[in-house]
């Protein structure tokens, strides 16, 4: 049941799109002037085409308000004045997935061939986080500009302030190794950097890289990673929401995030009880875009930061993401921010509340099929939740201890 992924520049003449014999729909990457501002999914029986005329209009449906915004910024908003820019490093955090991380390094090495649009040169840093083999050294080592560093202790969050120790830009972007970056990665970070110089953390779209398997069509049709095509500062109020800054996931996600590392060292690094690998791999991205808000930092979305995510393929795996990231690493967050930040309880105990009944209803209307997905992947984020919420960041806390006793 695959889903072509198809990009359309809007300002071109429209092709006529064919939906292959193997396929039951089509998904759009909707483009102007090369700039990302949409993207839709579209249920079609195989071997039928949409017409020009048909897809302007679904177009027009679709991103009609923004191809309207887009106009009249670049009508009447300056471009913005020169500014000097940050260096950056760009760390991929791996374990044991040389083909991902080939994939990954490649799109980034686009960026820094002639022509590319790339102003300027950044550092490409690898952390191989506790492999089981060479793989990964021989990899990196048969590509240039590339610095390796193995870290011996198991677990995301310990790669990350492995990267937060050996990295030298001023500004430190992360990307998963399932991720490639799109060409204008770089330029749309550049973009929010130049817009909001006072930012301390930054995050971008995740889009796609493809829609093959039942797995990754659910998990895309119920939302995926993607945040809009709206750029969003946020700061210390969000108007009508009362629980801001409790539900860290409208901030981004982990997989494409970039901060200013004197920051990110003077707030401590990343807690590494949370994303620690397959006990619990999920929490750390939500709990650091917390902590930068609960400090006083902006930090900044920005649609033009994209990247394309490979989602599970298998519907196993992303009912384990859906216990485990989603389920587990939420709630063993909220735990920890519950004991962490007094100040914000009151607004935790609201979240968690409205966590639980919203799963709950999630899960009613899928028993009767009024919901995207099936039962047992709302039950498995549910009960992942209950875990979580009995003891899970305790867990973990004595876990790591045990890992940096086994590791010195």
């Amino acid at each position: 049941m695959p889903y072509t992924i198809t990009e359309i520049e809007v300002t071109q003449p429209l092709p006529t799109l064919c939906v292959p014999e193997s396929d039951t729909g089509i998904a759009l990457i909707l483009r102007r002037k090369d700039r990302p501002i949409g993207f839709l999914m579209k249920a079609l029986p195989a071997k039928s085409a949409i017409a020009p005329k048909e897809l302007a209009q679904l177009i027009s449906r679709e991103v009609g308000t923004k191809l309207l915004q887009e106009s009249i910024r670049e009508e009447l908003v300056p471009p913005a004045t020169a500014t000097p820019l940050p260096s950056l490093t760009v760390a991929i955090c791996t374990k044991d997935r040389p083909e991902n991380l080939a994939r990954c390094l490649k799109s980034l090495l686009n960026l820094q061939k002639p022509g590319s649009g790339a102003s300027y040169c950044f550092e490409i840093l690898v952390v191989d986080n506790a492999p089981a083999d060479e793989r990964t050294k021989e990899l990196v080592a048969s590509l240039p500009s590339m610095h390796y560093v193995r870290e011996p202790k198991p677990g995301l969050n310990f790669a990350r302030n492995r990267a937060l120790q050996e990295a030298t830009g001023e500004i430190l972007a992360f990307l998963d190794d399932d991720v490639t970056v799109d060409r204008r990665w770089l330029a749309g970070l550049m973009e929010a950097w130049v817009e909001n110089p006072d930012a301390a953390a930054f995050t971008g779209q995740v889009l796609p890289y493809e829609l093959t398997t039942k797995a990754q069509i659910l998990s895309e049709q119920s939302g995926g990673f993607r945040n809009g095509f709206e750029k969003i500062r946020y700061g210390q109020t969000l108007p009508g929401y009362y629980m801001y800054p409790c539900g860290a996931g409208a901030f981004g996600v982990g997989c494409n995030m970039a901060f200013r590392r004197e920051i990110l060292q003077n707030l401590g690094g990343f807690d590494e009880a949370l994303d620690t690998g397959t006990p619990l791999p999920g929490g750390g991205d939500l709990d650091i875009f917390y902590r930068v808000i609960r400090a006083d930092y902006p930090l900044v979305y920005e649609p033009q930061y994209l990247v394309f995510h490979q989602h599970r393929q298998e519907y196993q795996k992303l009912r384990c993401q859906y216990y485990r990231s989603w389920g587990m690493g939420f709630m063993a967050f909220a735990v920890k921010s519950y004991q962490s930040d007094p100040p914000q309880r009151f607004k935790w105990r609201r979240l968690v509340g409205w966590w639980f009944k919203d799963q709950l209803r999630r899960l009613l209307k899928s028993l009767i099929g009024r919901y995207i997905l099936p039962p047992d992947i709302v039950l498995a984020e549910l009960w992942g939740g209950v875990v979580g919420l009995l003891g899970e960041y305790s867990r973990s806390l004595a876990r790591i201890e045990q890992i940096r006793r086994q590791c010195s």
